[in-house]
C-alpha cells in the first residue's frame, strides 16, 4: 500500500515528537554553593583525589583544565561543549577549532566522570565536574593561594561549534582594542581582562599561536627572549613552548637570556604573578599579552598585579567564580551527560 505525502509527512512529524519528548532535557535552574551536598556526597573529594593523582603524574594537566575552563565557559557558556566530539549533530565541534589548538585533559575528565557516574548515576553534569577540576588545578598549580567554593547546578548542552569558538574566544594575536571589546561582550572589565591574564604564568603555547612575535621590534619584545622563541620553534613542526620562561630549558635559557637563569624552576607551572613581571620585562609568549602595556588602565593593572601577587591570587579566584557562572544562551536546554565527549541522544 502507496501512502500519499501527507500521510508519511504526519508519521514523520508524530515520530519526530515522540522522540523530542522522549529526549530529558531541561533549562538550567539558579547556581548554588553545596548543590550536590545531598545529591553525590563526597563528589568533590573525588574530583580532587583524581585531579591530585593526574597533576602527580604530570603537572602541565593542571594548566590544561584551567585552560579548559576558559575555552569552554567562554563560548554558549559553561556548558560542557569544549568536550564533545565531531557527531552527527555536531559534525565540526568547538575542539576543531584552530583557537583551540592544543586543548587537552578531555581524558581525565572522562575518567573523573566514570567514577562519578559510578557513585551517583545520571547526577553531576560534564560542566560541573570540569570546573570544580579547574578549581582544585588552581589550587594545587598555587601552592593553596588561589581557592573558591563552586557554585554547581550547570546541565551540559548540546551544541558545539567550532566557528562559534573562532569567532567567540580572543586570539593570542589580538590588540588590546579587541580584546577589551572581546571581554566586555561576557561582562568583564579591564581590570578582569588583565587578570585572566595571568593564567599565562602556566602552560604551553604552539608556535603558530605566536609567529608574529618572532619579528616584532625591540620596543614589543626583549631581543634575546625573541632569540630564544625563534630557537624554540625551530625544533620541529609547529612546536610547544613554555608560556612562562622560567619553565624552560635551563641550558637554553643559559643560552639565550643568561640574567634569566636564575630563575628557572625544576619543576614547571607554579600559578602565580610572575606574568606580569614578565610582562613588563617584555618576555612574554603572546602578542595580546604585550599587548596590554599599550593601554593605560590595562598597563596599570599589569603593575599593580606584578607588585601584588597576594591581590592577584584573591582577585583571580573571584574572576574564575564570575567565568563560571556565564550562563547557556537565553532558552537553551541541557542534560546530564553519560559520557562528556557525547550526548546521550542524538537530536535528529
Amino acid at each position: 500500500m502507496r501512502l500519499s505525502a501527507a500521510v508519511v509527512c504526519a508519521l514523520v512529524a508524530v515520530q519526530a515528537a515522540v522522540f523530542l519528548a522522549a529526549v530529558p532535557s531541561v533549562e538550567a535552574g539558579e547556581l548554588q554553593v553545596g548543590y550536590y551536598g545531598k545529591k553525590c556526597k563526597g563528589l568533590e573529594n573525588v574530583v580532587k583525589w583524581h585531579v591530585i593523582r593526574a597533576l602527580k603524574a604530570n603537572r602541565r594537566t593542571g594548566a590544561a583544565l584551567i585552560r579548559l575552563l576558559f575555552h569552554d565557559c567562554f563560548v554558549r557558556g559553561c556548558d560542557g561543549s569544549v568536550l564533545l566530539d565531531a557527531s552527527y549533530d555536531n559534525p565540526h565541534p568547538e575542539k576543531e577549532a584552530p583557537v583551540n589548538i592544543g586543548l587537552a585533559a578531555f581524558d581525565l575528565l572522562e575518567e573523573i566522570k566514570a567514577a562519578v557516574e559510578d557513585r551517583c548515576p545520571g547526577v553531576v553534569s560534564c560542566s560541573d565536574l570540569l570546573i570544580y577540576a579547574a578549581r582544585d588545578a588552581s589550587s594545587i598549580l598555587s601552592n593553596g593561594h588561589v581557592h573558591f567554593d563552586v557554585p554547581a547546578g550547570r546541565l551540559d548542552g548540546f551544541v558545539s561549534k567550532a566557528e562559534e569558538a573562532q569567532a567567540e574566544l580572543p586570539d593570542s594575536a589580538d590588540d588590546v582594542q579587541k580584546l577589551i571589546a572581546n571581554f566586555a561582550r561576557k561582562n568583564f572589565t579591564v581590570e578582569e581582562l588583565v587578570i585572566l591574564s595571568g593564567a599565562h604564568s602556566i602552560g604551553q603555547g604552539h608556535c603558530s599561536s605566536f609567529a608574529g612575535r618572532l619579528s616584532e621590534p625591540a620596543d614589543q619584545i626583549k631581543p634575546a627572549y625573541r632569540e630564544l622563541l625563534k630557537y624554540k620553534c625551530s625544533q620541529g613542526s609547529n612546536p610547544t613552548v613554555d608560556n612562562n620562561v622560567r619553565d624552560e630549558n635551563y641550558d637554553v635559557v643559559a643560552r639565550y637570556t643568561p640574567g634569566f637563569a636564575s630563575r628557572v624552576h625544576k619543576i614547571p607551572d607554579f600559578l602565580d604573578n610572575s606574568y606580569y613581571h614578565n610582562n613588563l620585562g617584555k618576555i612574554v609568549t603572546f602578542h595580546s599579552d604585550w599587548t596590554l602595556l599599550t593601554d593605560k588602565e590595562a598597563f596599570g593593572h599589569v603593575k599593580e598585579y606584578a607588585e601584588n601577587g597576594t591581590l592577584w591570587d584573591e582577585d583571580f579566584a573571584n574572576s574564575l567564580v564570575k567565568l563560571s557562572k556565564l550562563p547557556m544562551p537565553a532558552g537553551s536546554k541541557g542534560e546530564i551527560r553519560k559520557k562528556c565527549s557525547v550526548i546521550n541522544h542524538r537530536l535528529y
